[in-house]
């Protein structure tokens, strides 16, 4: 092994790192192993800064902003609303309709998209219905990423290694040509969702229910005690607060930062800030209490938690969220948000070691926020907050709507007939729907993911630096030596197998800009076409089960579905398991070595 490959194999082993234990956002990361090899001169200028002009990265940006333009003319709203009348038809039929919606979706806009769209109506069924969100956002998360690799549109990984194909010399993929497969896939996982994955999902009920409100579970959140609290240095199993109410105190924090563990006879005393965790109904009724106020990332008064045309909301943050790593404190949400004040989160863990003010976000928790019907405005139009409250739908223009599929399908069909490349017709399409009034310029600015984009064209700078000193050609040819013996097939399992686990811990356009040129080296190797093992690193990449941070939607779903991490392992084992079965007999029969 050369210094070179030794120093690449370094760079990419302490990203594989930071994505798994996600101190920096994936973005960072990418473009900061971009950098590192620039600066240690694995790649020129040119080689560094080739993954910002790539195809692939400027097909996905512009069909972010075709999904915009289709989500802006309220075409998909209908899916949402027809999901109640499905439920009263049977949990199985509901299962059946709500995964072959997303998939249908997925396979033409962003599968993380899809997920937001129907995951607020998904939660409601808990009031309409009396079904749990856990019995459906999974199946709504894995249907959507089986969708996604039925088209080259379907997920950005798509996009991007057929983008590494192309620039190997080989052909591109066809908007289409993975669609028989991805079909296979998804008959798979559907069946297996109906049947042993239903009974494996877990049923959790919320506590309780609050009248219009969702109710997700609890929420963690502080009391600040004032000087005018009647029960001032009594020990806590005496105080009323705590007597009538469900509350769980957990800790707290006197007013010099002292922590103290909360037992029956601590006294309460002046300047205290008690964590507590209740649901939302307490947190309303706390308001009553005289010589308390609530406390997130601002002091409190009476006079502005008591507005009468204020409601408390619940909203998620999502996976590419400016929010993420960054503090209720630090966001001074008030300004933020137009007046919306933060008073509950919901995290991964149930227990925080800091102030809930100076906890920092992550993507998958639950803010409960407290605003008017005209403040909660601006979460409802944030790409980095997913209001999960009932909110009011699009009004359809028919017009707009018929000339936004009209231009979805020039995008398809032209790209599918091969009168132009997929990067042209994209990047005109969205073109078009600005021209055309589907979505304004800014709108369009705002839809395209730049920590998305970012992403791409720093993780191509990994397999840039692998093909160019000869890595993935040490590694094809270790895998080869290992399993080669056994034929093509063999080696097209064992590489599908690692791309799933990989793709399970760190992220997947990540996994599959590592091993695509590591699938094409080991096909040279042996001698036989690049195809299959090109598609077993494509689908595995996205069939990514067995963790919440395996896959943006998974995470999404893990705190509104009440999912622990064991869940994911215990559903999602078996089914990356099966694929992997279906992966090695079907691969070779639709695309032959």
């Amino acid at each position: 092994m050369t210094f070179e490959i030794g120093l690449v194999f370094s760079i990419i082993g302490l990203a594989i790192i930071l994505f798994f234990t996600e101190k920096f956002t994936i973005d960072t990361v990418s473009i900061g192993v971009m950098v590192a090899f620039l600066l240690t001169g694995i790649l020129n200028v040119e080689e560094g800064l080739s993954g910002f002009s790539n195809p692939a990265t400027i097909t996905v940006a512009a069909m972010f902003v075709v999904s915009a333009a289709i989500f802006n003319t309220g075409l998909l709203d209908s899916f949402t609303h027809k999901l109640s009348a499905q439920a009263g038809k049977g949990q199985t039929h509901l299962l059946f309709t709500l995964m072959l919606s997303a998939g249908f979706l997925s396979a033409f806009i962003s599968d993380t998209a899809v997920v937001a769209l129907l995951m607020p109506a998904v939660i409601r069924l808990n009031k309409t219905d009396n079904i749990p969100p856990s019995k459906l956002l999974m199946p709504l998360s894995f249907g959507a990423l089986m969708g996604g690799i039925c088209t080259l549109l379907g997920t950005s990984t798509n996009i991007l290694v057929s983008g590494i194909a192309e620039k190997a010399g080989l052909p591109s993929f066809g908007i289409f040509e993975m669609s028989l497969m991805g079909l296979v896939f998804f008959a798979t996982g559907l069946i297996y969702m109906l049947t042993i994955g239903r009974w494996l999902t877990p049923t959790r009920k919320p506590k309780s229910e609050l009248g219009d409100s969702i109710q997700l579970g609890n929420y963690l959140s502080e009391l600040v005690i004032l000087k005018n609290y009647e029960q001032l240095n009594e020990p806590l199993f005496k105080h009323k607060l705590f007597d009538k109410l469900p509350i769980k105190p957990l800790q707290i924090i006197r007013a010099d930062g002292r922590k103290v563990r909360v037992y029956p006879n601590t006294a309460i005393q002046e300047g205290d800030i008690i964590r507590i965790n209740c649901d939302k109904e307490t947190l309303e009724k706390i308001k009553t209490t005289e010589g308390i106020e609530l406390k997130a990332d601002l002091k409190w008064n009476e006079e502005n938690i008591t507005g009468e045309d204020e409601r408390l909301y619940e909203a998620l943050v999502t996976p590419n969220s400016f929010l993420v790593n960054k503090n209720i404190k630090e966001l001074n949400f008030k300004r933020l948000y137009n007046q919306v004040l933060v008073i509950g989160l919901r995290h991964r863990s149930d227990m925080l070691n800091s102030l809930l003010s100076k906890t920092d976000l992550r993507a998958g928790d639950i803010l409960l926020l407290r605003a008017t019907e005209e403040s909660i405005q601006s979460v409802e139009s944030s790409d980095d907050l997913l209001l999960l409250s009932e909110t009011k739908s699009k009004v359809l223009n028919k017009t707009k709507s018929i000339l936004t599929l009209a231009v979805l399908a020039l995008i398809i069909g032209l790209a599918s007939f091969e009168v132009f490349p997929i990067v042209v017709t994209a990047v005109a399409g969205g073109i078009a729907l600005i021209m055309l009034g589907s979505l304004s310029t800014e709108q369009a600015y705002k839809a395209i993911d730049w920590k998305v984009i970012l992403m791409l064209a720093g993780v191509l700078s990994m397999g840039l630096a692998l093909e160019k000193t000869g890595g993935s050609q040490l590694i094809g040819d270790s895998i080869v030596e290992s399993v080669g013996q056994y034929g093509p097939r063999a080696v097209m399992s064992a590489l599908f197998a690692l791309t799933f686990i990989m793709t399970n811990v760190m992220s997947n356009n990540a996994t599959a800009a590592l091993l695509a040129p590591i699938a094409i080296s080991i096909s040279a190797a042996l001698d036989v076409d690049a195809r299959p093992m090109l598609m077993a690193v494509t689908f595995a990449a996205s069939l990514s089960f067995m963790t919440p941070m395996g896959y943006q939607t998974n995470t999404m779903i893990y705190t509104p579905g009440n999912y622990r991490f064991s869940d994911y392992i215990k559903v999602g084992t078996p089914l990356n398991l099966l694929l992997w079965i279906v992966a090695t007999l079907c691969i070779p029969y639709f695309f032959p070595f």
